[in-house]
């Protein structure tokens, strides 16, 4: 008995989410048009799109430090002589 409760009152939530931005969104013609999954669809393809910069923005610094410590690698030390 309670998870039907429980249920109904979570629908009910999202329902009256989805009202109200859809009110927000387009004010008294909300009726006349609705935002469907067009909101939702939009917010997952901004999230996709962060998670494709960050990937590219972690490849770029991972390659560039592999390249640093290669160009350190080859490079010989500078030989020091000198008297203390």
């Amino acid at each position: 008995m309670a998870r039907e409760y429980d249920t109904q009152l979570i629908e009910s939530v999202a329902v009256r989410r989805a009202r109200m931005r859809e009110l927000l969104l387009w004010g008294r013609e909300r009726r006349a048009r609705s935002t469907g999954d067009g909101v939702r669809w939009l917010r997952l393809g901004l999230i996709l799109a962060a998670v494709a910069c960050a990937v590219c923005v972690g490849w770029s610094f991972l390659s560039n430090m592999i390249a640093e410590q290669q160009q350190r690698a080859r490079t010989p030390a500078p030989v020091q002589t000198g008297t203390r």
